[in-house]
Formats: C-alpha cells, structure tokens, sequence
C-alpha cells in the first residue's frame, strides 16, 4: 500500500487520483449513513426522556446521556464529512485541471506533427503548382473546343470583312438618297375652289304652310 501511495510505477501514479476521489466517495457515503443512523437514536433517545420525566426520572435521565453521547459521535462525523467532501472537491479540481493540461499538450503536439510536414515555402510552391495546373487545364479546354481540320476560320478576320461590308452598304445608301430626292414630283398647290352662294333651305314650320295652303287650293277646285 505504501509503495502504491508514495511510488509505483507511472501506471500507478497515473490511477492515484481517480482511485482516491473514488475512495472518498464511497467513504462519505458511508458516513452519512452512519450520520443519519446517529441523527435517529438521537431522536428515539429524546422521545423516551421525555416519555419517563414525570414518571421515571433516572430513565429519562439515562435517555439524555446516550442523547449527548450520540450528539458528540454525530458532530464528530460531521466534520470528517466536511473534511472530505473539501479534500474531494480540491482533487476533482486538480484532476480536471490535470486532464486539461493533458489534452492541451495532446493538441500542442498534433499541431507540431502537423506542421512539422510543410511550412510557408512548401505552401507557396504548392500553390504555384495548382495555378500552373489550372492555366494548363484552360489552354487544353481552349485548344479541345478549337475547330480541326480546313474548315477553321479566323474570327478577327470575319469581323474585319463584317465592318467592311457595314461601311459599304452605308455609303451606298448615302448615294441613293439625293437621287430618290430629284425623281420625287413636285406637288403643286393647291388652287382655292370658288365659293358658291349657299341655298337657304326652308324651315319645317314654313313647309307646313306651304301644305295647308296646298290643300286649301285643292278643297276650292273641288279636286
């Protein structure tokens, strides 16, 4: 045990804490349930001095000193349990703290390894390769999606002759426009119609009397 507790091998040392704060653990549990026995002998105790104070004075006398004898142990259990309920408390920290130290220096070491492949100077030609790639994989598209064979035409000269013909359709254009121009007629004016006297034209009322006066004519020549 002592060779366990103050050296052994690493695997030993490396278990200690655990195997402590494990111990600790159980022997609290155990002193609360010793607390809790003591803290029901204490009540029982109270109940039977107080039963006999009339009737039985020595009994409840005797009652009261296991009373206090069960209140000494109970205070007594009470502070080992606070002390190692601290005692726990300081390990689980110090083996928390442990543990994070440990997957921090795991870390440190992952970075160092994975580092320790490549720097800035083998990022950079890398990165150079991948351009250099990358321009070698347009000029193979370019050069794939060229036309093979005599049907190849420029496109420069295409739009050069394109231009050309433009220009020329323009000019003609220009051309023909002063000759449409002098073919045209020259429309004459037009000459002013001579105004005609207008026809008054009879009012409904004055058509009416021509009419009657029609009819009186007729009743007269018994037509």
């Amino acid at each position: 045990m002592w060779n366990y507790m103050f050296g052994g091998n690493k695997q030993q040392k490396k278990e200690l804490p655990k195997k402590a704060i494990v111990e600790l653990r159980e022997h609290i549990q155990m002193l609360n349930k010793k607390r809790s026995h003591l803290e029901l002998q204490i009540a029982d105790q109270d109940a039977l001095a107080r039963k006999y104070i009339a009737s039985n004075k020595a009994l409840a006398k005797n009652a009261l000193k296991r009373k206090k004898g069960y209140e000494t142990n109970l205070m007594k259990i009470e502070n080992q349990i606070d002390s190692l309920e601290t005692q726990l408390t300081a390990i689980e920290g110090a083996n928390l703290n442990l543990e994070t130290m440990k997957a921090m220096k795991q870390g440190a070491l992952a970075m160092k390894q994975i580092h320790g492949e490549y720097d800035v100077d083998k990022v950079e030609n890398t990165m150079d390769d991948i351009r250099e790639q990358v321009e070698l994989a347009d000029e193979i598209s370019e050069a794939i999606l060229r036309p093979v064979g005599t049907g190849y035409v420029d496109e420069d000269e295409l739009d050069e002759e394109l231009a050309a013909l433009q220009a020329e359709d323009q000019e003609a254009r220009q051309e023909k426009q002063p000759q449409k121009q002098a073919l045209e007629p020259q429309r004459q004016p037009q000459q002013a119609m001579p105004a005609f006297p207008l026809v008054a034209q009879g009012t409904p009322q004055d058509e009416d009397e021509d009419e009657e006066a029609l009819r009186a004519l007729q009743a007269e020549m018994g037509l």
